[in-house]
């Protein structure tokens, strides 16, 4: 069930430092059946509910079930999740289908194996303090915005909206401050006067009644208004040579996503927050499934690439990302429905 509550949540502790999680659900001894193995999945968050498919995946035991040891480790930015899989400590990411694309261009082959969401999940706030001087983007010149990384998927959605707005990307400062504690420090101490972030941290500033919505990214009505069309985002994608040379493997990944996505659309935010580790509902866990509830519209229930999907994140990274501005990109290559489509 989806549910369109926009009530506040409280954030989960200040991001997690990198760390294994292999223990906090499903089992790590199951590795040595058929076709099985242990992946190694790098995540832009574990804790931010737009990767939430993750961690709920492997609390369902549905890793497990697919014969797989899958090691779930967590990076603040998805950037930093990324220059993790170019270099081979891990074999997949759960982070934004727009890298694939940057990565592209750069020489890198890498593709989405099981689409997520279809819709950013992302939502720009604005400090009460700085809300007079901030009504839109068309306001960001001269200002500070916060993101999770430099180069991150945040990043990159900011400058797409100043420039959609008419502001040049040289008349805004990008700043770094992670998520959860650091975002909302950032924001009450004006180091930043507005960012881009997601739940839970979206709705303990909220909460706190220390920022507004300016821009929200979590609904497909809010994707189209803001980005033009749907924006596909959070994905498992994994380099296109291990896939090719994984396709078992892969097929059981995506089996079990899958079925985590579909379980998704028949629970209820709150069934769904008690399947998740405690220490991520840190303001409550009424506040905490209310949370789960605003960006559960953002999830596919099947893994598929939403139609025309690509094609708006080719868009509004052309918009503004140099590299990407004249160069020829095959969208075909940067994802794949292989897996999603024969996943029972």
């Amino acid at each position: 069930m989806r549910s369109s509550l926009r009530t506040t949540a409280a954030a989960a502790s200040a991001v997690l430092a990198l760390c294994s999680l292999t223990a906090c659900g499903g089992s790590s001894d199951s590795g040595g059946k058929s076709g099985g193995g242990k992946v190694k999945i790098m995540v832009g968050g574990l804790d931010k509910v737009i990767y939430l498919p993750a961690m709920l995946t492997q609390k369902l035991g549905y890793f497990q079930d697919e014969g797989l040891d899958v090691q779930l480790l967590t990076e603040p930015a998805g950037v930093q999740a990324t220059t993790s899989l170019i270099s081979g400590d891990v074999q997949g990411v759960v982070g934004f289908y727009d890298h694939t694309l940057d990565l592209q261009v750069k020489g890198k082959q890498v593709e989405s194996v099981v689409q997520l969401s279809h819709t950013s999940g992302e939502v720009e706030v604005v400090s009460t303090k700085a809300a007079g001087d901030i009504a839109s983007p068309k306001d960001f010149a001269g200002k500070k915005l916060g993101v999770t990384g430099l180069g991150s998927s945040t990043d990159f959605l900011t400058k797409y909206l100043a420039v959609k707005n008419g502001v040049p990307v040289e008349k805004i400062t990008s700043v770094a401050v992670g998520a959860g504690q650091t975002f909302i420090s950032a924001l009450q101490q004006n180091s930043i006067q507005a960012g881009m972030t997601t739940d839970p941290t979206v709705t303990a500033i909220l909460d706190k009644k220390i920022g507004k919505v300016l821009v929200d990214m979590r609904t497909p009505e809010g994707s189209e208004k803001a980005l033009g069309g749907p924006y596909p985002s959070s994905s498992l994608y994994m380099n296109t040579d291990w896939v090719n040379g994984n396709k078992e493997t892969v097929q059981k990944l995506a089996n079990a996503f899958v079925k985590t996505l579909r379980w998704m659309d028949t629970h209820s935010p709150e069934e769904i927050a008690a399947k998740m580790p405690a220490d991520y509902a840190q303001g409550g866990k009424e506040l905490y499934a209310k949370s789960i509830g605003a960006t559960l519209p953002m999830f596919t229930s099947d893994g598929v690439m939403p139609e025309n999907g690509p094609e708006t994140v080719e868009r509004v990274l052309k918009a503004f990302n140099p590299n990407l501005k004249n160069a020829k990109v095959d969208l075909a290559k940067t994802y794949t429905t292989e897996f999603v489509k024969k996943a029972g």
